[in-house]
């Protein structure tokens, strides 16, 4: 059977907004351009299916115009949807706005993706050799991430999970990440992520620190210069990116993270599919919009192409 990808973070509706610039506090900005995408989880999700990998959205979701549009696009991209819709609440949003030199600014609204009770993860039922997907928003403070680490506890040795702890990871507790580190075997996060955690910015400090802490694959991602690659017992491998003209970096590390996991799913080993990544990554930020991770097609050409 083939290896899935169970996705069990939020997704959300990324309002996207071309600035000249990021306006002071008390100050305003015009927009060029803006557009309503899935995005949060999305991104991940599409990342891997377009790469070839079976996803299953296990996620929660809302009820309205949100909620519609993250459907509308799962379907489209051939995910299937674990839970109906929760009744009471629309899909959140994050305000993205995006600077000429394509760096992000965000503002989330939190929405009904964020209720996911433990009753709806015991539903499901994660393969032998499967990946369970989860992001750091879904581990801040409150019962729902109570419920989520008991359920991830729980989860049978041979599933493997895949943590990705977000720009949000200062404000995890240090006791939820106790109890979740030691039970990941896939932890991909920023440079930046990683000095929050380790207290160093070091970056193979950082991974080696990091690969110490899990029983898995460390990979820490460093945007244009690629990415560090640690497992346990040996020393941080770094993989080169790639020089693209970028446009817009939102979802370059959703793209990462996503492709790196559908190729770990076919049997690659970490290296060479960290390089995947890095070519997906690279693709992705030439394009404008959240979800732009390219399919398998577009990077093996693009591999071949700088292979050359």
């Amino acid at each position: 059977m083939p290896v899935r990808l169970l996705h069990v973070g939020p997704v959300i509706i990324d309002v996207v907004m071309e600035v000249d610039g990021v306006p002071e506090p008390g100050g305003g900005s015009f927009a060029s351009s803006s557009r309503a995408l899935p995005g949060g989880g999305f991104n991940v999700v599409s990342a891997a299916a377009r790469a070839g990998c079976e996803v299953e959205y296990a996620g929660a979701h809302g009820t309205g115009p949100n909620g519609d549009l993250v459907r509308a696009a799962l379907r489209d991209e051939g995910v299937q949807v674990a839970h109906p819709p929760r009744p009471a609440a629309d899909t959140g949003f994050c305000v993205v706005m995006v600077d000429p030199s394509a760096e992000r600014t965000f503002v989330t609204h939190l929405g009904a993706e964020m209720d996911l009770p433990l009753s709806d993860l015991n539903g499901l039922r994660p393969r032998s050799g499967e990946f369970v997907y989860t992001v750091g928003y879904s581990l801040l403070p409150g019962e729902r991430a109570e419920d989520l680490v008991t359920w991830i506890g729980g989860l049978a040795p041979d599933v493997r999970l895949v943590l990705d702890p977000a720009p949000v990871v200062g404000m995890i507790p240090h006791a939820t990440l106790d109890r979740v580190l030691p039970r990941v075997d896939v932890l991909s996060l920023s440079a930046a992520e990683a000095a929050t955690l380790t207290g160093t910015s070091d970056r193979t400090e950082a991974a080696t620190v990091l690969s110490e802490r899990i029983d898995g694959v460390v990979v820490l991602r460093a945007g244009a210069e690629g990415c560090l690659v640690a497992e346990p017992g040996s020393t941080p491998v770094h993989v080169p990116g790639f020089e693209v003209e970028a446009v817009d970096t939102n979802g370059a590390g959703d793209a990462h993270v996503g492709v790196f996991v559908a190729a770990l799913a076919t049997g690659e080993e970490a290296v060479p599919a960290a390089r995947r990544a890095n070519a997906a990554a690279a693709l992705a930020v030439t394009r404008r919009g959240p979800a732009t991770s390219p399919d398998t097609e577009e990077v093996d050409a693009f591999l071949a192409d700088r292979d050359r």
